[in-house]
């Protein structure tokens, strides 16, 4: 049976590309990048080509970005380690209510320890309110973490706005990019972020590698003890193979970026169209325009998602119901709630998000797939 794969919002296969180029670091340069025996050095050069290429895509210095094991660690470091510095100047963090459980429960962690936190509310297309923002800022106000793109519906944050107020209040700004990155141009400098993470596995690198920006010069405690690898921020032996293939794959996501989001727009169009056109009682979710190219979230009014996901899985079509880190969670999605869902829409709603294999002729076999299902369901 074919596998068709609609679900590269929670991952992404490895690129050919990339894992040649990590191939080396599991064998012929196997040394501990922090040795100074000539395997050693070769790995350090593996770490630090891939930094300078992270570096480049977000058009920042090689030495603000730090390697971490994935987006969720680097929400943790941001977070936590920029409030625990900065505690004696003030405790207030601002975030939203549609953010990654990686930023919602560090935040909650954060209140357990006396921090205060103001969860922005969102309208129905996902997007913060700009004034509410500005309104909640205080003088104890010492970060705004407001992720760049969501990860269920894909609806794009005001990001420039937001960086331009957090400058003008001299308050930091963090944004989670993990959906962002490859499906975004960004210029960290430019829209005035100072932190933000990433994960490998959302543009075709390996799970289980991730990076994060810091602008110089900005102070942040670390979480966890040991050697000083990463600029004494993150102890721990580099993971090598998968740092050189983190940057193998920001490279060339961006190298590729026009062509690459042209086809994933094109391929998101064509399915809402057929989708709003051919199937009745359905809702799209999220924002039309500001929204990731290639992502497309759904309600099928009066059917059971995790029914329907299925159905789908037993003719070979891999999609979502949510976010991939919400699996075993029976409560509706907090996303999908806070802009406005009932807990019987936001359990009828499935995510397909596309990728550089996926073709027209996949999506015909999609939509065809999902007329002939939703109706039998619904009978």
């Amino acid at each position: 049976m074919q596998i068709r794969y609609f679900d590269n919002a929670a991952t992404t296969a490895v690129r050919e590309e990339v894992l040649k180029e990590m191939i080396p670091y599991f064998g012929i340069n196997y040394g501990n990048a922090s040795a100074i025996y000539r395997i050693g050095r070769e790995a350090k050069r593996g770490l630090d080509k891939a930094r300078l290429q992270v570096a480049n895509a977000l058009k920042v210095k090689l030495h603000e970005i730090y390697f971490t094991s994935c987006g969720s660690e680097s929400d943790n470091l941001a977070i936590k380690g920029v409030c625990y510095a900065k505690r004696n100047k003030g405790n207030h963090i601002i975030t939203s209510k549609i953010e990654h459980h990686a930023v919602l429960n560090t935040c909650k962690t954060l209140e357990k320890q006396g921090f205060r936190v103001t969860y922005l509310n969102v309208d129905e297309n996902g997007k913060i309110d700009i004034n509410e923002l500005i309104n909640s800022i205080c003088e104890d106000t010492i970060l705004i973490s407001i992720m760049f793109a969501n990860n269920e519906i894909g609806t794009i944050e005001p990001i420039e706005e937001i960086g331009k107020i957090a400058k003008q209040h001299n308050i930091l700004f963090h944004t989670d990019a993990v959906q962002a990155i490859g499906n975004v141009k960004i210029d960290a400098k430019q829209l005035n972020i100072d932190l933000l993470s990433m994960s490998g596995h959302k543009f075709y690198a390996p799970k289980g590698v991730g990076a994060l920006y810091v602008r110089e010069g900005i102070e942040f405690e670390k979480l966890q003890d040991g050697g000083h690898q990463e600029k004494d921020k993150r102890a721990g032996t580099e993971n090598v193979a998968e740092i050189v293939g983190l940057g193998k794959a920001i490279e060339l996501i961006y190298q590729e970026f026009d062509g690459y989001n042209q086809k994933l727009k094109s391929l998101r169009d064509y399915y809402i169209e057929q989708v709003e056109n051919t199937i009745p009682n359905v809702k799209l979710n999220g924002d039309r325009v500001q929204r990731l190219p290639g992502n497309s979230n759904f309600s099928f009014i009066g059917i059971d998602a995790q029914e329907l996901l299925l159905k789908l899985d037993e003719v070979g079509i891999c999609a979502s119901a949510g976010s991939a880190c919400s699996t075993g969670d029976s409560a509706p999605s907090h996303v999908l709630t806070a802009i406005g869902l009932d807990s019987k829409m936001a359990n009828s709603t499935l995510r397909v998000s596309f990728g550089k294999t996926n073709t027209k002729e996949d999506v015909d076999f999609l939509i065809k797939t999902l007329q002939e299902l939703v109706s039998n369901m619904r009978k």
